[in-house]
């Protein structure tokens, strides 16, 4: 693993540093409960919540491809998605070209809860960007992608 203390920290203020990091603690805390707030409207559990968006723009996922996504163990997705067969939102097919294979689809009623979640998160989305005035949402937009550049360049860093 790289080591971070040989990086030079010496144009980043400590005010910056604290306001970054309050910043940042603050996002993630509201994400949460938007989340949590989700879960309930939606009547799902998170995991159960999580995997099902997965599905908006997969036709097709196996228990592998969304053990890897979620970041859980395989034992876990199976209990997943059992409490999503149950609910009717998704199904377990054989496939075509290797019948050992099960890959999971959304059923009719799974595509309908999707849309309908897409809609809420387009509304909620709408709504926040609808805050700001079109010259803070372009600089705001720009702001976040350098942001994310910058968190996938230390994550990388990590490995």
């Amino acid at each position: 693993m790289n080591d971070f203390k040989d990086i030079n920290y010496t144009e980043v203020s400590d005010f910056q540093l604290d306001k970054f990091q309050e910043l940042i603690s603050k996002l993630f805390q509201c994400c949460q409960e938007r989340m949590q707030y989700q879960c309930e409207r939606f009547q799902l559990p998170d995991a159960e919540f999580r995997c099902l968006i997965l599905f908006g723009d997969e036709r097709y996922l196996t228990a592998k491809n969304i053990a890897q996504k979620m970041n859980v163990v395989k034992s876990r997705v199976s209990k997943i998605i059992d409490g999503l067969t149950k609910k009717h939102l998704i199904q377990c097919i054989a496939d075509p070209e290797d019948s050992r294979v099960k890959l999971l689809s959304l059923t009719s009623r799974g595509q309908k809860k999707i849309n309908e979640i897409k809609q809420f998160m387009e509304n909620v989305h709408g709504q926040v960007l609808s805050q700001m005035a079109p010259d803070q949402r372009k600089a705001m937009l720009t702001n976040l992608d350098i942001l994310k550049a910058s968190m996938e360049a230390v994550k990388d860093m990590m490995v």
